[in-house]
């Protein structure tokens, strides 16, 4: 009989195990993401589309759309990161007034 897999080394002694700390745990949760992800993408082709442009009735268009939106949120993000950034002193400079 196989023993169950034992939690990374690197957990400090007497600090519980929780279960994504187990790396088989975090490959089903992948595994699983995948699997509906394509179920999803495989139910798009029996699923009527009434969208008033023609580009959203082609197959997959809803995720790709959905990816391409995150990726950009994403960048622009980190756009804006470089506008609104203050040096790591900022607020210890400004109360010495």
């Amino acid at each position: 009989m196989a023993e169950p897999p034992q939690p990374p080394a690197h957990r400090p002694p007497g600090e519980p195990a929780y279960w994504l700390d187990h790396p088989g745990n975090v490959d089903r949760l992948v595994w699983t993401l995948y699997a509906i992800c394509a179920l999803l993408l495989g139910i798009d082709v029996f699923v009527h589309k009434h969208g008033p442009f023609a580009i959203e009735h082609l197959f997959g268009f809803y995720g790709v759309f959905g990816f391409v939106a995150c990726v950009g949120l994403v960048l622009a993000a980190r756009a804006l990161r470089v506008i609104l950034m203050r040096p790591e002193d900022y607020y210890d400079r400004s109360s010495d007034r």
